[in-house]
């Protein structure tokens, strides 16, 4: 059994470690979990692993946050993978602050990377784990807040939440979205 997991993010040094890329930053980690590199491929950066007779595939396109869509419909196609089988991960300021929550489908809620995928796929019917980044920002400043850094309180506990997001996806792809949804979401 396959599964494509895609991380949201931008491209380039500029991007690393703000809110906006939180996807790739866990697939990053997800990827030093298991000893793998990620290799350039078309349309972004790709690791493979397997983790209980399952095949992964993690995602980090090149495309740009807001053409997410146009990879992650390439890789799809690429792999032969059913919707039900690939899994976006992102960031979300409607949720506070590291709170993760996995949902089967849904609105993009406002986020361009999701807005796209839903374009391009021209379906919200697939899988996605969200990631709280919250709203403390000012009116206005939404843009500054996403593509900053976290602050000093979140990077204390990143690093726990991140390992939880992981533990998340390594769930989604044995025992399936809704124990991972039961057991995990939330918390």
């Amino acid at each position: 059994m396959k599964f494509l997991v895609v991380g949201l993010g931008n491209p380039g040094e500029e991007y690393s470690g703000t809110r906006h890329n939180i996807g790739f930053s866990i697939l990053d980690n997800f990827a030093l979990c298991f000893n793998v590199s990620f290799k350039i491929c078309r349309y972004g950066e790709i690791a493979e692993l397997k983790h209980k007779g399952r095949k992964l595939y993690l995602l980090k396109p090149s495309t740009f946050m807001n053409l997410s869509g146009k990879a992650v419909n390439y890789w799809i196609n690429e792999l032969k993978l059913k919707l039900e089988n690939i899994l976006i991960v992102n960031d979300d300021i409607s949720i506070p602050f590291g709170v993760l929550r996995m949902r089967k489908k849904g609105s993009d809620g406002g986020h361009n990377g999701l807005k796209d995928i839903n374009n391009v796929l021209q379906t919200q019917q697939y899988p996605r784990l969200r990631f709280g980044i919250g709203n403390n920002y000012s009116i206005g400043k939404q843009s500054e807040f996403v593509l900053g850094k976290f602050n000093d309180d979140e990077k204390q506990a990143l690093e726990e939440r991140v390992n939880m997001a992981i533990k998340m996806i390594q769930s989604f792809t044995t025992i399936g979205i809704n124990f991972t949804m039961t057991q995990y979401n939330g918390k």
